[in-house]
């Protein structure tokens, strides 16, 4: 009777946990940056959906255990979906490698099958993989043709659901007529604003209209004609906010010559207290050049450092440049603040390295000189910065300004288009989504697994993480030996006493 009971209670006890563990949803994340905790943007996104949203995620079995991994990530991942959405999020993991039906629906969905190289037995081969998902809510689909492992997974999936069951878009305007780049040549920033935003072009010669809250300058190249910048002043005036990606010079490879860019826009911004000196940015760490070098039938391409084009890495942790790793610029110039009122904030995002410095006008070119330390007297020259003030009236409005035009355009459509570092990207779409404040997904876009590799650690700091890992179950292991046997000991001891019963 009295194990029956206790069989009983256990039972009891179990189906409670369970009972509670599904109704109170709630997991630890010990992870550095929460990797695997859902952002309050994803959570308001899944508890507003008045429909139920299809997840047919197209996963391989029996992939290799990294993969495997990713597999039940992904899958830890729709689960807290699927609870925080009350049911609204519905998944299902298909594997099309074991029909050929499935593997055409994978196919006709946009979902490719992906080479692996795997080794088994002292020998390598290939095994096609599917990593893939398609989102569908009523008559609206959405496919991510591959979830890479490592990368920002939540912002994949949160951002397909938000496109499919959005309603109205906001609009972002993009500005034309003083020789902007046409919406063609912004190719990977129209695609992934597009997600969330409705891109229009918008010309300054008529009001902007009230349903613009942000609006886009990018590289112009004609001057402006002071109505419209009267029209800038009233948009700001009712609390408008501004992208502007600008060149203050830029550089011309066909004759090695450095030129200045005026359109007018500078002396705008410096009236708002924003300078963008007229002066090349140079810094050591930096992008390439091809070169010729050598004659006749020996002649080759060389890659040759052109500290004109600044990698920058020296992001502040703000949300426009939190989890960038390295923007590529062309032809900077110097942004400072100049403004004296008490309401203005002038906050840098984006610095030159330790060892850089500036170049004046007139410039030529010289991709043969040797650079030393002494060419880089200079260090955290601000290249992207925000100003916040009541610029016209009482209401608030915000500038967000990069002092280089060029660092998210892909070049004409009808020549073959550049294709940009992804951080470009990030920056001018975390630029839009932060002075938009509308989708709150801008931490997700970079939320990735940080790569942390052993070889880049000092060799202390390795040392200690390798014979840690070696030694402590080892010392473990002894402890709990020790343990045992001192418990064993004692037993023995009061298993010898006469008054043991």
């Amino acid at each position: 009777m009295k194990n029956t009971t206790t069989i009983l209670l256990i039972v009891g006890i179990i189906l409670l946990v369970n009972f509670l563990s599904n109704r109170f949803f709630h997991r630890f994340d010990l992870t550095e940056g929460g990797q695997f905790t859902l952002s309050k943007a994803t959570k308001d996104i899944l508890r507003d959906l008045n429909e139920p949203v299809t997840v047919k995620a197209y996963f391989s079995e029996n992939m290799p255990p990294q993969l495997e991994n990713h597999k039940r990530e992904v899958q830890d991942m729709l689960i807290e979906y699927n609870n925080l959405s009350r049911g609204n999020v519905v998944y299902e993991f298909i594997d099309p490698s074991t029909s050929p039906e499935l593997e055409q629906e994978a196919a006709q969905s946009g979902i490719p099958g992906v080479p692996v190289g795997i080794r088994e037995k002292d020998k390598r081969t290939q095994q096609v993989v599917y990593l893939g998902a398609m989102l569908e809510m009523g008559d609206q689909k959405e496919v991510i043709p591959i979830i890479q492992p490592g990368t920002a997974m939540e912002y994949a999936l949160s951002t397909s659901i938000k496109k499919i069951s959005v309603i109205d878009k906001p609009i972002v305007g993009l500005v034309q007529g003083h020789g902007e780049p046409a919406m063609g040549e912004l190719a990977q920033v129209y695609q992934q604003l597009s997600v969330l935003y409705s891109l229009q072009n918008l010309d300054l010669n008529q009001e902007i209209p009230a349903q613009y809250k942000t609006i886009a300058i990018i590289a112009p190249r004609d001057s402006f004609p002071p109505q419209h910048f009267a029209t800038l002043d009233q948009f700001l005036g009712r609390g408008g906010n501004i992208f502007i990606a600008n060149n203050s010079v830029d550089g011309d490879f066909s004759t090695g010559q450095g030129n200045l860019v005026t359109t007018g826009l500078e002396g705008w911004l410096q009236d708002k207290g924003l300078m963008i000196e007229p002066a090349f940015i140079t810094d050591e760490q930096c992008g390439s050049v091809s070169v010729q070098r050598g004659g006749g039938f020996f002649s080759m391409r060389q890659q040759i450092p052109f500290p004109y084009l600044p990698k920058i890495s020296n992001f502040a942790d703000h949300p426009i440049s939190k989890g960038l790793e390295q923007v590529d610029l062309q032809f900077a110039s110097p942004i400072s603040f100049s403004g004296n009122k008490p309401n203005a904030v002038f906050t840098p995002f984006a610095r030159t390295s330790k060892k850089s410095g500036t170049a004046s006008l007139p410039l030529m070119f010289d991709v043969q000189k040797s650079w030393t330390n002494a060419d880089f007297p200079l260090s955290d020259l601000v290249v992207g910065a925000i100003l916040e003030d009541n610029f016209i009236g009482d209401i608030p409005a915000k500038i967000v300004l990069i002092s280089d035009g060029d660092f998210a355009t892909n070049g004409p459509q009808q020549q073959q288009q550049r294709r940009l570092n992804e951080d470009n990207i990030n920056l001018m779409t975390n630029s839009i989504d932060w002075l938009s404040d509308d989708t709150g997904l801008i931490d997700l876009r970079t939320k990735g697994v940080n790569s942390r590799p052993i070889a880049q650690l000092e060799d202390g700091e390795r040392n200690a993480y390798k014979y840690t890992n070696f030694l402590l179950p080892l010392l473990l292991v002894v402890i709990y030996g020790l343990f045992r046997s001192q418990r064993r000991r004692k037993r023995r001891m009061k298993q010898m006493q006469e008054s043991y019963l």
